[in-house]
């Protein structure tokens, strides 16, 4: 659809979402929220509502494990997969797994500006603690208006336009002067938000035991989508939100056409060359058993702060699933299941190579319609400890990043547009490497993008040679700088 200024369509739909939460009662709210898919604009195109199963369990579920989800591991009954547990395929250094956690929608200094101490502007070089990365400035560059602070409360009351055409603007050419006074639709006081440490404490405390990057960007500027399929090509798909996968759930979104894509990505190196790999979302298997239901339901999970709610952020949403855009792993078991499919993984030693996990949304951190950051905090910290107390501890990298920068304000000018793809880059946002490979106390200053996480695996996985979807996977720096040679028994380059 094309984009209309200064929002496009699903900006449009969710500002009517929460128009309606605000002035309609529950009961009103609910026929349009759930039912038919026959009220979304997607139409009747849900890829069908048969029990998909989980990654390598060949169609089976486990028991216990479509209960409703919880902030992390559930106590759910898990059983073995068929077959055995999955290869573990070679690796160029000692990390035999990577984790990569994608929660959305917050920039470096949304979350980080007063973790660190540096002055703005002296861009250090030194790499140890916050002393050794810049804090930002006081007042907005554009309006000279003092930060609102980024807590549970604000995260749950604004939603920024983070769409391409008015990131643009509040980018203004690198001088990041467009936050609080640009274009109506766009600007807002709530862009120029700091997150206190009483907030982001447990994400602070991690970064302070482990490797922080400060200079990771957005991939594009724009929506979440657009910037998920950098995880999976490393190259420009499409705009913004414009499209949902043809998928299990995608008609329970009310704010997206759905296309299928046939661009290479990561997942068809891996496949190729055997490495076990799996996408785990909350949500999924709710999702799976309301579309097979007569007529097809959208479901609710029931601690979402919307109560009755059955749409996003309150159900599972395909969109944020970047490989489910792709035909051949489309709700395909081999590939794709539920998180607690993943706890179950970790306990009966069927993890695969490469893991994407996916909170429900109001657990993602996503601004607006009540979320919390606190929510997604106790997600990861509750994935990590389930990590921590599994036999995968002393081999897994676990990698925890945003999609994109949510609208909100951040310093730093990104860097000119890609010479790959010719598409800008946007603000910067958080990318923590965790675990027993990762550097301690340490910040890296390399330049990155999502794409540098495909590079990293192509190099780990796949023979050492990167570059192999030809996309920014060749040009981008890799995640070594990040991680300490000492443990991973190889040197993981850094460019």
């Amino acid at each position: 659809m094309a984009a209309a200024a200064p929002w496009r369509y699903g900006d449009v739909m969710r500002f009517l979402h929460r128009w309606m939460l605000a002035a309609l009662p529950l009961p009103a709210l609910l026929p349009l929220a759930c039912g038919s898919s026959s009220g979304s604009p997607s139409m009747d195109t849900d890829a069908g509502a048969k029990d998909t199963g989980s990654p390598g369990h060949d169609g089976s579920s486990p028991e216990g494990s479509t209960g409703p989800e919880t902030g992390g591991p559930e106590t759910s009954v898990c059983v073995p997969p068929k077959g055995g547990a999955p290869t573990v395929a070679p690796t160029a250094s000692n990390i035999k797994h990577v984790v990569v956690i994608v929660q959305e929608n917050h920039t470096f200094d949304n979350y980080f500006n007063y973790y660190c101490t540096a002055a703005t502007g002296s861009k250090p070089t030194c790499n140890t603690g916050p002393a050794c990365c810049e804090t930002g400035p006081a007042t907005d560059p554009g309006f000279a208006a003092s930060p609102i602070t980024q807590d549970d409360t604000a995260n749950g009351a604004n939603d920024p336009n983070h769409d391409q055409s008015c990131e643009l603007t509040e980018i203004d050419n690198g001088k990041m002067d467009g936050y609080v006074n640009g274009p109506l639709g766009c600007a807002a006081t709530f862009n120029f938000a700091y997150a206190n440490e009483a907030t982001v404490k447990p994400y602070w405390d991690l970064a302070t035991s482990n490797a922080l990057a400060d200079n990771y960007f957005q991939s594009v500027v724009g929506a979440s989508s657009s910037n998920d399929m950098y995880l999976a090509t490393a190259s420009y798909v499409f705009l913004d939100d414009t499209y949902d996968p043809v998928a299990i759930g995608a008609s329970c979104d009310l704010s997206a056409a759905q296309k299928d894509f046939t661009n290479p990505n990561i997942a068809d190196l891996l496949v190729t060359a055997s490495v076990p790999w799996g996408w785990f979302g909350q949500g999924y298997d709710a999702m799976v058993a309301a579309r097979s239901e007569t007529p097809p339901k959208c479901p609710h999970d029931p601690a979402c702060p919307i109560g009755g709610l059955t749409i996003y952020p309150c159900s599972y949403d395909p969109g944020d699933n970047p490989f489910a855009y792709f035909k051949q792993y489309t709700d395909n078991p081999k590939y794709v299941g539920d998180y607690d499919q993943f706890t179950c993984d970790l306990t009966t030693s069927a993890l695969p190579g490469v893991t994407y996990l996916k909170a429900i949304g109001f657990r993602s951190e996503h601004p607006g319609l009540g979320d919390t950051i606190s929510a997604g905090e106790a997600f990861v910290t509750s994935t990590l400890a389930a990590i921590d107390a599994s036999p995968y501890k002393s081999d897994t990298l676990v990698l925890l990043t945003w999609d994109e920068s949510g609208g909100f304000f951040d310093h730093v000018a990104p860097p000119a547009k890609s010479t790959v793809d010719k598409q800008p880059y946007g603000p910067r946002i958080p990318l923590l490497a965790l675990g027993t490979f990762a550097k301690q106390n340490y910040i890296s200053h390399v330049q990155m993008e999502h794409s540098s996480i495909v590079k990293f695996i192509e190099w780990n996985w796949l023979g050492g040679k990167t570059g192999q979807l030809g996309q920014r996977d060749a040009t981008v720096n890799n995640i070594g700088d990040m991680l300490d040679p000492t443990k991973t028994g190889a040197t993981v380059p850094a460019d």
